[in-house]
């Protein structure tokens, strides 16, 4: 049955190997992203899979609005789960919103994590002096408001445009649909959440290794964020710009992006 953590997260734990990987996703989707991933993975390493409290997956009864306010919340979330795991070093493979969510439990727990890749990441989605995030305050507030105004038609504009393609891709599909499972007033909430994070002080703090993935075209994190990323961690990191489009280039672009993702998870910085 597992502990109360696992079901309320879904936890999966797939494979063998002395080597264990976690794989989080990002806002509007659920573990199902990493389904081109985790084929590749299971003969070689131990997988831990899970969903976001929040995720259309989960029961939107265990979402508390105050601990998920800050992604400190699912940062405590992960320890927890690699706790119920009895996992004590992992590579951690966040997507998005869960690539700084590991990167906060890493400054709480440096100890559990060996090193991070964090695809199509961000410490703040929106401009400010002397930083180009992508978005104006003006832009996040409109979609705050699109997404309380008609959930559904928000959802069927949105998943185009940052999956990169039109209704008709599976890819866009894939996203639509596990976004539209979601609680409009949770997704509110995530998204308020993710947009009004603004991770650049706490970035010096965070000393696990990282392997900062991104595509070359993203309308949600421009080129330039992984480079600060780069600039401004507090260990050693490296930037990878692959030749994708779309912020889910696992899902849109997998015959690019697995390839990338398992030499990542395999090879050091040094190498």
């Amino acid at each position: 049955m597992g502990s109360v953590v696992e079901q309320a997260h879904n936890v999966k734990i797939l494979g063998r190997g002395n080597q264990t990987v976690v794989l989080a996703h990002g806002f509007g989707t659920d573990q199902s992203v990493w389904r081109h991933l985790v084929p590749h993975l299971v003969d070689d390493y131990k997988v831990v899979l899970y969903d976001n409290m929040g995720a259309g997956t989960t029961n939107p009864e265990y979402f508390d609005f105050d601990r998920y306010a800050t992604l400190e919340g699912y940062a405590y979330d992960v320890i927890s789960i690699l706790e119920e795991a009895r996992v004590s070093s992992c590579v951690f493979v966040g997507h998005s919103m869960s690539a700084m969510i590991g990167a906060l439990a890493s400054i709480t727990r440096p100890d559990l994590f060996s090193k991070i890749l964090m695809i199509s990441a961000s410490p703040r989605f929106v401009n400010d002096v002397d930083y180009f995030g992508g978005f104006e305050q003006e832009e996040v507030d409109q979609l705050f408001e699109a997404i309380q105004s008609n959930f559904k038609a928000w959802c069927s504009g949105f998943a185009p445009l940052v999956v990169g393609g039109d209704m008709e891709s599976v890819s866009v599909q894939e996203f639509s649909r596990t976004l539209f499972n979601m609680r409009p007033d949770i997704a509110l909430s995530i998204a308020q959440t993710i947009f009004q994070s603004d991770m650049r002080p706490l970035l010096s703090h965070i000393t696990v290794p990282c392997h900062i993935i991104q595509s070359m075209k993203d309308l949600a994190v421009p080129v330039g964020v992984s480079e600060y990323l780069h600039r401004y961690l507090g260990g050693e990191s490296i930037v990878e710009v692959m030749s994708t489009e779309g912020h889910l280039p696992q899902l849109s672009s997998p015959a690019v992006v697995v390839p990338v993702l398992l030499r990542h998870i395999r090879c050091n910085i040094a190498v």
